[in-house]
């Protein structure tokens, strides 16, 4: 389809076969929501009648749907049965009152989530939805109870955000953990990088990487932008600050600021330090400084003093070595190569670029 989906109507003359009249039931509408973190935001809508569907059709009919507490039934990665994803729906348009009272606060937050993501893929890398093809995703809040977690799922091409328990974690459905969860999808439609060893610390710093670059690009001024991972939806209760620290990934206890020949047996999301600090060294460069309000100390394995090229050039850098250059089996010294071929590509070989990559890897030990 060129044009926006629409349900219409058409009234016929039986005997004749002639067309009377019609109509369109389904009209796209601009409508806004009050979130839990990002203040209140634009949505796009769909109207049915007298009330409109939290449903996108300008992203793909892209929607957000309650799981009403409820959780898939699966085994060995198979789903014999979903929860549901029934799409909320308003009477006037006006989403949410910003607190988790309401059970749309949180579909504000998920909603928006997923436009800043698909905005940002498409009008930075000129990608069309998180597959390439157009076509929107879906998700489901409320999910479980007291659920600390949200996941991407490539089966049901879909989010699933919990509640958290209210203690260490509010419901998940910050921007960042938006952005990062989809880029997921994006990774399984392009290098498809396998979810273990050092691949698996790519795939997982791919997300935390191009999930930061969406809240920068969302430019919020609810959620600015940083290189802090998650940090609307800890609680004091979990006793840090953030998920993940890109400037220092050991600030969590235990994800890896270097590579070494055993970090690939680390979790994946903790292998996946050393990718997050090559990233943020190479778009703010090394040592203390702050960065649009949030203070950052940066260190090298090698001792070296690595000045940053904009986390812009380093979005592009990242995205054109994924989708181009990574296989399902690179591992760090294979990132190097890609990164470094991306940067020749869009920059040229020995520029600036390329020589702040080749800088940046080496300040985290891979050579």
């Amino acid at each position: 389809s060129l044009g926006n989906p629409v349900a219409r109507t058409v009234l016929t003359d039986a005997r004749t076969g002639a067309q009377i009249d019609a109509w369109d039931s389904i009209e796209t509408a601009t409508g806004d929501g009050r979130s839990l973190y990002s203040g209140t935001v634009p949505l796009e809508t769909t109207q049915s009648g007298s009330a409109y569907q939290l449903k996108d059709a300008t992203r793909g009919n892209t929607y957000t749907g309650d799981a009403a507490n409820k959780t898939d039934v699966c085994f060995l990665s198979i789903c014999f049965q979903r929860a549901p994803a029934t799409v909320f729906t308003d009477a006037d348009n006006h989403w949410g009152t910003g607190t988790t009272a309401d059970r749309a606060s949180a579909a504000v937050d998920a909603q928006y989530g997923t436009d800043e993501t698909w905005d940002y893929y498409k009008n930075v890398h000129g990608r069309n939805g998180i597959g390439g093809d157009g076509k929107g995703s879906y998700n489901r809040v409320h999910y479980g109870s007291n659920y600390n977690n949200a996941f991407w799922d490539d089966s049901c091409f879909c989010m699933t955000y919990g509640d958290g328990d209210g203690t260490t974690f509010g419901p998940l459905v910050a921007l960042d953990v938006a952005g990062h969860e989809m880029s997921h999808g994006v990774t399984s439609k392009t290098a498809a990088l396998t979810y273990s060893g050092e691949s698996g610390g790519l795939n997982e710093a791919t997300s935390d990487i191009l999930g930061t670059m969406v809240e920068w690009y969302a430019n919020n001024s609810s959620d600015p932008g940083d290189y802090l991972i998650g940090e609307k939806i800890v609680k004091p209760g979990f006793g840090k600050a953030a998920l993940r620290f890109m400037d220092k990934p050991s600030k969590d206890g235990n994800s890896a600021d270097y590579w070494s020949s055993s970090v690939g047996n680390l979790d994946v999301h903790y292998s996946s330090g050393v990718a997050n600090h090559f990233a943020y060294l190479l778009a703010e460069g090394s040592g203390a400084k702050t960065v649009n309000g949030v203070s950052y100390d940066s260190p090298t394995f090698n001792g070296s003093t690595v000045t940053g090229i904009g986390r812009d050039k380093v979005g592009k850098i990242w995205y054109r070595a994924l989708t181009v250059y990574m296989t399902s089996s690179t591992n760090y010294a294979g990132a190097r190569t890609a990164t470094l071929n991306a940067a020749k590509d869009l920059y040229g070989s020995g520029s600036t670029e390329y020589n702040a990559v080749a800088a940046a890897w080496s300040a985290v030990n891979v050579n």
